[in-house]
């Protein structure tokens, strides 16, 4: 953390001419010690920045891969999709980096052949710091530059995928403003900014793939400061997010599909307060379910007081028990059953889903009305799914426990309810204490039937 201090007067970045074409095993650090030193050039000084353009990294490195299908080059270097709109794929890559087509390119290489990024851009970085170093005694930084989109904003910029001997982010939070004010999420992403600065006179077409930044000597690092100890710099890694902290880390179908397998039934939930908010959220994506004849046939119920909580769960305490000394059980079995029971009572949260039929139709046979309330019901559980991924998805976790259907009566007496409501079972819901075990794959095929 740090105070910011006042701006540079002014710094200079220019694009270093006579960089040849580069081939698999060039090394690119004496390659560009020999550019920055040509006839007319200013050299390098320490303090200086190198820009370079990820394409010549991946020449020299040799990751140029014969390719007649562009698609399967990407296809091997993505780790999962996160978005897709026609033949464009936005990816996480074997870097971690989330971006267009797995950073796979197919412009300034050779036909039938595509370039993929640098295995460890990082790494690449600190070989060229480290030549450079070896061949004119300078301390600079070094950043390897690849051009991105961005969501929610139009173009293409470059940004830092690799990085050595450079302050990658700067990180004021703690630190005062020019009026005195507390700057609390200033985190500034100095590395994409010095990316960007350098695309800007190299250009995407004019063969400059190397550019100088001179005059912010302050984001350059002291010799080793990226190899552990003090002042730990882990290189452009340290600019991607890590899952828990990125809220958009999914696309919509992704986002489905992992709030579908987050949902588990959890039997032990921490003291943790739930937001109200969230399971407001939940009900109204509940509420969109399928239903019969245009009725909304769900009702949510949220006992937020610890009082209606308990109040609930000692009535139906009560009745059930009665229910087992009427069908015989004994005392002794009757109190395990109870204990086994008391997933409800242990949450922080409880709501009791219920179903009504206004806009049901009558019929004046009993096959056909006890189809009807059927579809009724199968809406019911439907918007019971819903609610219950849309919990998953506010990382809130949720026991459906269909205890209240067999004493509708007290429910709807305890918690003064309409007649026509009908509980259907409640949903403990709060923070799971513990990770859930893993779930054993299901594969679709063993549930189909084809005809």
């Amino acid at each position: 953390m740090s105070t910011p201090g006042p701006a540079p007067a002014a710094y200079r970045v220019w694009a270093l001419p006579g960089i040849p074409e580069v081939r698999a095993g060039d090394d690119l650090a004496k390659l560009i010690a020999a550019a920055a030193t040509g006839d007319g050039q200013p050299g390098l000084a320490d303090g200086d920045v190198l820009l370079v353009t990820s394409k010549i990294v991946s020449k020299a490195e040799g990751r140029v891969m014969e390719a007649a299908d562009r698609e399967a080059a990407i296809d091997q270097e993505t780790v999962r999709v996160v978005a897709r709109r026609g033949t464009l794929r936005i990816v996480e890559n074997r870097q971690g980096l989330v971006m267009a087509a797995a950073g796979v390119d197919a412009s300034n290489t050779p036909a039938g052949t595509v370039l993929l990024l640098p295995a460890d851009p990082d790494a690449s970085a600190r070989a060229i710091r480290d030549g450079l170093r070896a061949a004119l005694g300078v301390r600079v930084g070094v950043i390897v530059s690849d051009t991105f989109g961005r969501p929610w904003r139009s173009g293409l910029t470059d940004v830092a995928i690799g990085a050595a001997g450079v302050r990658v982010l700067d990180d004021l939070r703690g630190g005062l403003d020019a009026h005195g004010n507390p700057l609390g999420v200033t985190v500034v992403a100095t590395a994409d900014e010095l990316a960007a600065a350098g695309d800007l006179v190299k250009g995407k077409a004019a063969g400059l793939p190397v550019a100088v930044v001179r005059g912010l000597p302050h984001v350059v690092r002291d010799d080793g400061t990226d190899r552990g100890g003090a002042g730990d710099d882990t290189g452009a890694r340290e600019l991607v997010r890590s899952a828990p902290d990125d809220m958009f880390r999914l696309g919509t179908s992704e986002a489905v599909r992992e709030a579908v397998t987050l949902r588990r039934t959890v039997r032990e939930f921490t003291d943790d307060p739930v937001d109200p908010g969230a399971v407001r959220r939940a009900v109204a994506a509940a509420v969109t379910a399928p239903a019969p004849h245009h009725t909304t046939p769900w009702r949510f119920v949220l006992l937020e007081s610890a009082a209606a909580r308990t109040g609930l769960l000692d009535a139906m305490r009560d009745a059930w028990i009665a229910d087992l000394r009427g069908d015989g059980f004994s005392e002794e079995s009757i109190a395990k059953r109870v204990r086994r029971g008391d997933v409800l009572r242990n949450a922080p949260y409880l709501v009791v889903p219920c179903l009504v039929t206004d806009g049901s139709h009558t019929y004046p046979d009993a096959r056909r009305n006890a189809a009807e309330r059927e579809m009724f019901v199968v809406a019911n559980g439907a918007g019971i799914q819903n609610f219950l991924v849309a919990l998953a998805g506010e990382r809130l976790g949720s026991a459906w426990v269909s205890s209240t259907m067999f004493c509708r009566d007290v429910v709807r007496e305890v918690l003064d309810l309409p007649a026509g409501w009908d509980p259907m079972g409640a949903v403990a819901v709060g923070r799971a204490a513990q990770a859930p075990r893993p779930r054993p794959p299901r594969a679709g095929d063993d549930f189909v039937v084809v005809r």
